[in-house]
């Protein structure tokens, strides 16, 4: 019956746009000839909107939870979100995958009052949702309701976060899903190309580059995520926002009432950041996948972080860099023919050094030209300024998009968060846009002279040996000294 009831709203549905698109045809055809298309140099835009930042109310409990409250009421909806300083960083080498089984398994394990597959359906029947993960940097516990059903879900939202008790079963359970993950990660040469291109630049044994293994799995059992749990999840630890359609006092009262009884942890102590060099200085390494006719680059070195002096011009010179119009799509795609994906990003880290990358996927036998076109288009933007027209749009590219990360007051509350979690200023937010609007192009060719180094450069290639030419075991174009060769640690 209830088939037969969405088919037919599906068939009304087809019919009405049916009489629409009919409708436009009609009209469309009266519409005068002289109204030409207008090119698209000639079109007009509003000026850019200024971003805003809504009221918020921050304040923190006895027990030194710190809470972000923002209201916004234009739909019956709450969310919030649980941000706790922990990481994958910090879980023991000889346990990898630790810090994410404990995220997975808070959730899926249930709470002391209801178990995973409970929570499961009464957030269905709800229309809620209650979410847990660990990453590298950073754990969240997050929840989403209708403003009615607020108080239940947020009872639910603080089990998980205050009261998992892992339940073995769970926990065999995503432990299998991980040796399934483990199985099929060679499958993809682009993810093997991701992981490799991290060993090479942090190290195998950095936390930023380390790998779930079957052994590292084998030694974590309940008793190693309840103490992982226990470490680090503390009011005292933990940053707690909600936005929605809320009002203030009831919010605070509930949160209060769900959260105010978690017990702090005296003298918290966090473990210090793990240091991060580059390991691997310059050279040319090939993982060989004989089944592939194309080959997957990736080109790069140790970059730096968002607190750095040159975090703005670099960032302008990403949109420099990419999509229609970017120095590298237009040479190495558009006009060498070298590739249809190609691309090189800057991306710095919040608290600790990111990358440099550059790359994309070409066919086998182009891959030598491919690599070179990218060094040279590298080595362009350090030694050649960019045009007025490349820097205009840049910025705007990079103005305009930035705007689209404060649409909803859920989006802005997310990154003050995310600003206070790392220890950036209030005024970040500003300071970066006006930092853009005030860029030049001698800024970003300062930037790009001192933060890209040739020397360093790290070139990584998964393909096909026998089609790549010249072949693996020939000079190389890049300085003459560099050579394709087989590295028995990355080869798989």
């Amino acid at each position: 019956m209830g088939f037969r009831r969405i088919w037919g709203v599906r068939a009304i549905y087809i019919w009405l746009c049916g009489l629409v698109l009919a409708g436009l045809m009609i009209f469309g055809n009266n519409t005068p000839a002289s109204a030409a298309p207008r090119h698209y140099t000639d079109l007009e835009f509003p000026p850019l909107p200024e971003v805003r930042l809504p009221d918020y109310n921050r304040y923190e409990l006895p027990n030194g939870l710190v809470v972000y409250l923002m209201e916004d009421h234009e739909l019956p909806f709450i969310s919030g979100t649980a941000l706790v300083r922990v990481g994958d960083r910090w879980e023991p080498q000889t346990q990898v995958g630790l810090a994410s089984l404990t995220g997975t398994v808070m959730r899926s394990g249930g709470t002391k009052q209801y178990t995973g597959d409970e929570l499961n359906q009464l957030l269905e029947e709800g229309a809620a949702s209650v979410e847990a993960g660990i990453g590298s940097d950073a754990g969240s516990v997050s929840f989403s309701s209708l403003t009615e059903d607020v108080e239940k879900v947020f009872g639910w939202f603080a089990g998980v976060l205050t009261e998992p008790v892992f339940a073995p079963e769970k926990l065999e359970l995503a432990k299998s899903q991980s040796r399934g993950r483990i199985e099929r990660r060679n499958d993809n040469p682009g993810q093997i190309l991701g992981r490799e291109f991290t060993k090479l630049i942090y190290g195998a044994t950095s936390p930023y580059a380390s790998l779930t293994e079957y052994a590292t799995l084998d030694r974590i059992d309940r008793e190693s995520l309840v103490k992982f749990h226990q470490q680090y999840f503390h009011p005292n630890n933990t940053m707690l926002g909600i936005s929605g359609d809320f009002n203030p006092q009831q919010m605070q009262k509930l949160i209060q009432e769900k959260l105010g009884s978690w017990q702090p942890k005296q003298n918290l102590e966090l473990p210090p950041l793990p240091e991060v060099n580059q390991v691997t200085i310059g050279g040319v390494f090939l993982i060989p996948q004989p089944r592939l006719n194309q080959s997957y680059v990736r080109i790069g070195h140790l970059g730096g972080m968002v607190k750095d002096r040159d975090y703005v011009p670099l960032n302008v010179l990403n949109e420099v860099m990419n999509s229609f119009g970017g120095r590298l799509f237009d040479e190495i795609r558009s006009r060498q023919g070298l590739a249809y994906d190609v691309y090189g990003f800057w991306s710095p880290q919040f608290d600790y050094p990111g990358v440099f990358v550059a790359g994309g996927q070409t066919r086998s036998e182009t891959t030598v030209p491919f690599i070179k076109g990218i060094l040279e288009e590298i080595d362009r933007l350090r030694t050649t300024p960019i045009t007025p027209a490349e820097l205009a749009r840049a910025k705007d590219s990079t103005l305009n998009s930035f705007v689209f990360n404060f649409q909803t007051p859920n989006q802005t509350l997310s990154r003050l968060m995310t600003y206070a979690y790392y220890g950036y200023p209030q005024d970040f937010i500003f300071q970066y846009q006006k930092q853009v609007a005030n860029v030049t192009a001698a800024d970003i060719q300062r930037a790009a002279q001192g933060n890209f180094q040739p020397d360093k450069l790290v070139t990584l290639v998964v393909g096909n040996p026998e089609t790549i030419q010249p072949p693996p075991n020939s000079s190389q174009s890049r300085g003459g000294g560099d050579r394709y060769y087989h590295s028995p640690r990355l080869a798989i």
